[in-house]
């Protein structure tokens, strides 16, 4: 006998977004570890071996795809482009992007969180150096107040639709540990869904971060780098909700090409291993670029404020 009830057609199953994949990963409790992507290339290394997301570095696509050290040379509209390619190359499986400081204030920052999203990035790294940035394992960064990374974070969150948003602040290296901690907490009171702060320094600060930020993490699992290098099994026993990695594939493929290139004839001096950062930079031209900097710097208004002042982590 037929029902007079009106037919009902199944719910149809939405597909989810990469974006919504990575908030899946995040609310399961899954160490989500990210290798490095610096080109089409280690793209396709990480989708092929079974990684959860992957990870857009700045540094890698300023050095393998610009020939630059990563000192805020490279663009908002450069970047996006390596986005849009990696993450075409990654198809479902999540790009997490670095944008910098977001390329300006705040209209500039909502830019370039459409721009990415656009480009296909599930989520997107802000932090709170001033431009230009460097990287956040060479000396010499400074930092905008509080209220200005705020700010930035604001127009962020206010113009993305899908993807996640990590504050990321390089507060550590600057103002300490505390100031660093607290500036996150902070962050994440605003709305980040990921705090990531840069260059712990020791598996003490490693934890006191783990334990004293109240909101999913990330690492920054440098080789070459400032942090001590942990097993995944233990940054996820603290509580670590993405582990970046994003100079371990770059120096070793740096290496093996050097090596491969001397077997064929080359003979100018590239000391190896290259190990440390400021070796790989220097490869790509840093003391160039810094040298530039430093003949054109304009000096500082003697009328500035040193209350006013936020600091850095030191010269070159």
């Amino acid at each position: 006998m037929g029902s007079n009830q009106p037919f009902t057609p199944p719910e149809e199953t939405a597909p989810v977004s990469p974006a919504g994949r990575l908030r899946r990963l995040l609310e399961e409790g899954e160490l989500v570890v990210a290798p490095g992507i610096f080109d089409g290339l280690s793209a396709h290394l990480v989708r092929r071996m079974g990684f959860l997301a992957g990870y857009l570095t700045g540094a890698g696509v300023a050095a393998a795809g610009f020939g630059l050290p990563d000192i805020g040379l490279v663009g908002m509209s450069e970047m996006a482009g390596r986005v849009s390619m990696v993450a075409g190359v990654l198809g479902e499986v999540p790009l997490i992007a670095d944008a910098d400081t977001g390329y300006g204030p705040p209209p500039s920052v909502a830019r370039t969180v459409r721009a990415y999203e656009r480009a296909g990035a599930a989520a997107i790294q802000l932090e709170d150096q001033a431009f230009p940035k460097r990287c956040g394992h060479l000396p010499g960064k400074e930092l905008v107040s509080t209220d200005e990374y705020l700010a930035r974070l604001g127009a962020a969150l206010d113009a993305r639709t899908d993807a996640l948003i990590i504050a990321r602040t390089d507060a550590r290296a600057v103002l300490g540990l505390d100031a660093a901690i607290e500036r996150g907490n902070a962050y994440a009171a605003a709305g980040a869904d990921v705090i990531f702060v840069e260059a712990p320094r020791t598996v003490e600060e490693i934890t006191r971060i783990a334990r004293e930020i109240t909101a999913p993490k990330l690492i920054n699992v440098v080789a070459g780098g400032l942090t001590p290098e942990v097993e995944p099994a233990v940054l996820r026993e603290l509580g670590y909700s993405i582990a970046i990695y994003p100079t371990t594939a770059l120096l070793a493929v740096t290496n093996a090409a050097v090596t491969a290139l001397r077997g064929i004839g080359g003979t100018h001096a590239v000391p190896l291993p290259l190990s440390q950062l400021e070796d790989f930079f220097r490869l790509v031209g840093l003391d160039e670029w810094f040298a530039i900097s430093e003949k054109w710097s304009a000096p500082a208004p003697s009328g500035d404020d040193p209350a006013n002042a936020v600091g850095s982590s030191g010269a070159w």
